[in-house]
């Protein structure tokens, strides 16, 4: 319960479509979407990563730089400001970012007033066929951090970083009361038999109940193409973007090719209850995980 006795309710929501490799149309069809859940009532709306273009990272393309733009008055993060100023939403927005001669895979956290709260920089790089963003992106250097919105404390990170364990637990150590993932991943060029969605939503679902907190993942669908030196790269993705509750079930999901808002409402402080109950924050023994800071588990000295 707040200080007036009232219970914390807030409604997320993933959106999920197909991109086209036009700027304004993505814009477009993300702000269309944005209108849409905020009618069914979301507080909070995460749209995919990247998605002001195609998956540009299949290929390892010099012309592709020029897709970046500053953070500074980014012109897709000053419509989002509006657009979340003018609903009363709160939109983490990912771009591609410049910076002098660095270029970060960034989110920037639009708070529901149009304050612009500041920026998370992806921090692990996949690098791998049809999706080499190494080329392309520096690792990010912000570190982990979590955002004071209108409507909860939240954690952004981004795609690959949803992989880790480490990432989703140093965000609720800060005090996250839900996670946030924008995405792009579907099929795998090199190996037509290999479909990692199902392991994709379990690898979450366990961050959501390993840390008793709510989950968003926004994925894109659709097929893409990307002309790279030794001919086209395919990818299609996969969406099934979704929600999942604090013990990691899945409360809400998109499915594999449509369009879809997903949309879910939680309770903040009751989960925040169950969580202190549950006893993972108090038994945790961080003097016994020095060995994660190494990279092959080597002892380190004491």
């Amino acid at each position: 319960m707040d200080m007036d006795g009232k219970s914390r309710q807030v409604v997320v929501s993933a959106l999920q479509f197909a991109c086209t490799d036009d700027v304004s149309t993505n814009l477009a069809t993300a702000e269309r979407l944005v209108r849409d859940a905020h009618g069914k009532g979301a507080n909070i709306i995460l749209i995919q990563e990247l998605f002001e273009s195609y998956y540009f990272c299949q290929a390892q393309r010099e012309d592709y730089f020029q897709r970046a733009k500053p953070y500074k008055d980014h012109p897709t993060i000053l419509r989002m400001r509006k657009l979340a100023k003018e609903l009363g939403v709160v939109i983490p927005v990912s771009f591609f970012e410049e910076a002098n001669n660095a270029h970060y895979n960034s989110i920037a956290i639009i708070d529901a007033d149009g304050t612009d709260l500041g920026l998370y920089r992806k921090s692990h790089i996949p690098d791998g066929p049809g999706y080499q963003e190494k080329f392309y992106f520096n690792p990010g250097d912000t570190g982990f951090k979590v955002f004071q919105t209108k409507f909860a404390k939240i954690g952004v990170a981004i795609c690959w970083d949803q992989w880790f364990p480490e990432a989703a637990r140093a965000m609720v150590l800060q005090g996250a009361e839900i996670l946030f993932y924008p995405t792009a991943i579907g099929s795998e060029p090199q190996d037509d038999g290999l479909d990692s969605c199902e392991h994709w939503k379990r690898v979450m679902q366990g961050h959501a109940g390993a840390n008793v907190v709510p989950l968003v993942a926004s994925n894109r669908v659709g097929k893409e193409i990307i002309q790279t030196e030794h001919g086209n790269s395919e990818i299609t993705f996969y969406g099934n973007s979704f929600i999942a509750g604090p013990t990691g079930e899945i409360v809400a999901i998109g499915d594999e090719k449509k369009e879809s808002v997903v949309i879910a409402k939680f309770d903040l402080d009751k989960i925040k209850l169950k969580r202190h109950s549950w006893g993972v924050f108090r038994d945790r023994r961080p003097d016994l995980y020095k060995v994660l800071l190494t990279l092959d588990g080597s002892n380190p000295s004491p």
